[in-house]
C-alpha cells in the first residue's frame, strides 16, 4: 500500500450504486377504474344486472304509482291506494311469471312463439268487436275481463312478435337463408304489419311506435343490410307521416315539443313544470303539487315528472341509469351467445324496453312528441307489466346460458355441509359455522 506524502494512506473513492427505480405510487383512481373493470367483465355480470335492475326499477315504480295516484283516486272517490293495489297485484303476478320464463329452457321458448302470436291476434281481433272492445282515453285497444280490470292485447302483441321474429330467423339461419332480402324480409315485415293496422284500427298511435323498433331491432341483429334496413326505415317513416298529417291530434303533440304554453299544450308544459320544481332533491316523497289535478296521467305516462318533482334530479338520474344498466346487460347478452334464438330474442327485448323507455322520457322531457306510452316496469298498468316481466325473464334466462355464465354458476357450492355431488357418502355431519384451514374451497363467481 503507497501512503501519501502526509503519512497518511490515499483516500478510496466510493463507487456510487446505480439508483434503483422506485415502484411508482398506486393511483387510487386507476386501482378502482381496475377493479370495476374487472368486475364489469365477470360472467354472471349481465345476469346480476338484470336481475337486480328490473327489480329496483318495479320496487321504485311501485313506490312512485302510490304516491303519484293518490289524489286521481280521490277524484274518483276511490280509496287513496287503489291503484297501487292493482299494481302491486299485477306486480307479484309478473313476478311469478318473471321466475317461469327464467326458469324455462329456450326450447320451451320457442315452443311458445307461434301460439302466442295466433294468441294476440286473435284478442286484437276481438277489440275491435262491438261490445266486446272497449275506448280508454279515445283508444279502441282494451278488453274488459270483469270487475275493474282491463286487458290491452297490443301489450303482448310486443312479447310474441319478439319471440315468433326470433324464432324466425334463427331457423332461417340455420338453412342460411337470411342472405337472401326476400328471406329477410318475409314473412317478418307482412306479419308485423298486420300487427300495426290492428293496432293503429284502435288509434294507438305508440304502441305502433314501440312494435316498429322491435321490428328494426330484430333486422339490425339479423345483419340486415344497409340499404334494405334504409328501405324498410324510409316505408315505415312514410306511412307515419301519413298517419299523424291526417290526424289533428297527433300534428298539435308535435307542435308542443318543448313548449311551455299552458293553453296550447297543457300536459307537456306541465310535465316541464314538474320537473323543473323539483331541484337537486326534489320536494319530498309524496309532496309533489302537479299532481293534484293539474298534470294528465301522472301515475301512467307521465310518471317521471313526478318522479322528478318529488326526488329532483337524484331521482331521475337513478332511474336513467338502472334503464342504462338494463340495456347495457341485454346487449351483452346478445352479443355472447352461440345460440341465434337468444341473440334475436335478447335484441328484440332489449330494443323493446330501451325504446320505450326512451320514447317516454323524452316526451315528458319535452323532447319528443307525447306517444302515449308507459314507462316499463314503472308506470301504472298491468297489461303493460306483465308482458315486460316475463321478458324480463327471458333475459335473465338467456344470461343464464352463456357458456361462462354456466361454469360460474357450476363452480358454486353449497354452504353449511350439505352434500356435494359427487362426493364420497359418509356419515351425516352437524352444519357448522367453523371452517377448517385445511380444506380449500373454490370461491368462484358470485
Amino acid at each position: 500500500m503507497v501512503s501519501s506524502r502526509t503519512g497518511r494512506p490515499p483516500l478510496q473513492r466510493v463507487t456510487r450504486r446505480p439508483p434503483v427505480a422506485r415502484p411508482p405510487r398506486d393511483n387510487p383512481v386507476r386501482r378502482l377504474l381496475t377493479r370495476a373493470r374487472r368486475a364489469w367483465d365477470r360472467p354472471l355480470t349481465a345476469y346480476y344486472l338484470i336481475l337486480g335492475g328490473s327489480l329496483l326499477i318495479t320496487v321504485l315504480g311501485l313506490v312512485m304509482v302510490y304516491s303519484a295516484s293518490q289524489i286521481t283516486a280521490l277524484q274518483l272517490s276511490l280509496p287513496g291506494s287503489y291503484f297501487f293495489r292493482k299494481q302491486f297485484l299485477a306486480a307479484t303476478i309478473g313476478a311469478g311469471l318473471l321466475f317461469l320464463a327464467s326458469r324455462m329452457p329456450v326450447k320451451l321458448h320457442r315452443a311458445l312463439a307461434y301460439p302466442m302470436l295466433a294468441g294476440s291476434v286473435f284478442l286484437m281481433i276481438l277489440v275491435q268487436i262491438p261490445g266486446i272492445g272497449m275506448a280508454v282515453n279515445g283508444n279502441q285497444n282494451w278488453i274488459s275481463v270483469g270487475g275493474p280490470f282491463q286487458l290491452q292485447p297490443s301489450e303482448f302483441g310486443k312479447l310474441a312478435l319478439v319471440l315468433w321474429g326470433a324464432d324466425l330467423l334463427a331457423r332461417k339461419q340455420d338453412k342460411r337463408l337470411l342472405t337472401q332480402w326476400k328471406h329477410m324480409l318475409v314473412p317478418l315485415v307482412p306479419v308485423t304489419f298486420m300487427l300495426l293496422g290492428l293496432i293503429m284500427l284502435g288509434g294507438d298511435m305508440g304502441t305502433a311506435i314501440i312494435l316498429t323498433a322491435i321490428l328494426f331491432g330484430l333486422l339490425w341483429v339479423a345483419g340486415a343490410p344497409t340499404r334494405l334496413f334504409v328501405g324498410v326505415l324510409s316505408v315505415a317513416a312514410l306511412i307515419g307521416v301519413l298517419l299523424i298529417k291526417t290526424s289533428d291530434n297527433r300534428m298539435a303533440r308535435f307542435t308542443c315539443l318543448g313548449s311551455t304554453d299552458v293553453d296550447q299544450c297543457w300536459q307537456a308544459a306541465h310535465g316541464i313544470y314538474a320537473l323543473a320544481s323539483g331541484g337537486l332533491f326534489g320536494s319530498g316523497l309524496g309532496a309533489s303539487v302537479e299532481k293534484w289535478g293539474q298534470l294528465p296521467e301522472a301515475h301512467t305516462d307521465f310518471i317521471f315528472a313526478v318522479t322528478g318533482e318529488e326526488l329532483g334530479l337524484a331521482g331521475t338520474l337513478s332511474v336513467l341509469t338502472l334503464f342504462a344498466a338494463l340495456g347495457y346487460a341485454g346487449i351483452r347478452v346478445a352479443g355472447r351467445t352461440e345460440d341465434p334464438f337468444v341473440r334475436y330474442a335478447a335484441g328484440g327485448v332489449t330494443t323493446w324496453i330501451t325504446a320505450q323507455a326512451v320514447i317516454n322520457i323524452g316526451a315528458v322531457l319535452g323532447l319528443l312528441p307525447i306517444a302515449g306510452v308507459p314507462l316499463p316496469l314503472f308506470s301504472y298498468g298491468g297489461s303493460a307489466l306483465l308482458p315486460t316481466m316475463f321478458a324480463i325473464g327471458l333475459l335473465i334466462a338467456f344470461a343464464r346460458e352463456e357458456p361462462a355464465a354456466r361454469a360460474a354458476l357450476a363452480m358454486r357450492q353449497p354452504r353449511f355441509g350439505r352434500k356435494r355431488a359427487g362426493g364420497p357418502k359418509g356419515p351425516r355431519r352437524r352444519n357448522t359455522m367453523r371452517r377448517r384451514a385445511s380444506v380449500a374451497r373454490s370461491s368462484g363467481e358470485r
